[in-house]
């Protein structure tokens, strides 16, 4: 792994029952640097997460994450220096819980809280909800809050472990449109604090593409398309031949929007 690298897949490849899922996957993180991940449903978004975060195994190939080279090192330690929010989890948690108790599970990466949490344990998670705008509800009952606060809880709880990498995989997925600029702007509060961690957004709507993002890997068929500064590489030829259109790719406000051509 080359220096200071969060992130370093080289020439990874990952099939499941024959089927080559993602092939000669190179790619790397630095410090300081906002990736979004983007590319059309099938595309290959999710095995490259999994393979990231150590829940998958590349055939071939090989992976290195802050610093810790996969097969080298304990890959569930690690997770919990990796900040990851998908929807996936919120089936797994327990709505009857207050927000506060599911971001301080996030502290030994469980679903719920097992042990005896220390006061300085608990003003972590405080911390962490009130960097995500959401000090208000951390008493509240999961299950009562909204999607959009809902996401802002997952996402306090993989923060409380003050991660260096903090993985969104489609966070906005399922939020009306009032509810995802919440949201984003809550993101963008969060990633300008001093110690934010490095972000990588999972999405297939460039609209979700903040101006304080720096570089963008465009996904096509388990295969890098195009990866570089988003100033650099994301156009309406690059958008249009990942997601296999015609299109017009616009920039007004620091903010993308995108017209297909069917």
């Amino acid at each position: 792994m080359e220096p200071d690298a969060l992130v370093q897949l080289e020439a990874v490849a990952f099939s499941r029952r024959s089927r080559l899922i993602l092939s000669d996957i190179s790619w790397r993180i630095n410090p300081n640097q906002h990736w979004v991940l983007l590319g059309a449903n099938g595309s290959g978004k999710t095995s490259l997460l999994r393979i990231l975060t150590g829940y998958e195994w590349p055939t071939t190939g090989s992976v290195s994450v802050l610093g810790r080279r996969f097969g080298q090192c304990d890959i569930p330690r690690l997770r919990t220096r990796i900040g990851w929010v998908s929807s996936a989890e919120q089936p797994l948690l327990s709505g009857w819980d207050p927000a506060i108790d599911i971001v301080v599970s996030g502290l030994d990466g469980a679903m719920a809280v097992y042990r005896a949490i220390q006061p300085d344990e608990w003003k972590r998670a405080e911390d962490s909800l009130a960097a995500v705008g959401a000090a208000g509800i951390a008493l509240q009952r999961f299950d009562t809050l909204s999607q959009g606060e809902q996401q802002r809880v997952l996402i306090a709880r993989a923060l409380i472990n003050r991660p260096r990498l903090l993985v969104l995989d489609e966070p906005c997925a399922g939020l009306d449109p009032a509810a995802r600029e919440r949201f984003l702007a809550d993101l963008t509060a969060m990633a300008a604090g001093p110690d934010a961690p490095a972000v990588l957004l999972v999405t297939h709507h460039v609209e979700e593409i903040l101006p304080w993002m720096s570089h963008v890997l465009l996904l096509k068929n388990g295969r890098i398309a195009a990866a570089g500064p988003i100033a650099e590489v994301l156009n309406s030829a690059t958008v249009g031949e990942a997601f296999e259109c015609r299109c017009d790719l616009a920039r007004s406000n620091g903010r993308y929007h995108l017209k297909i051509s069917l």
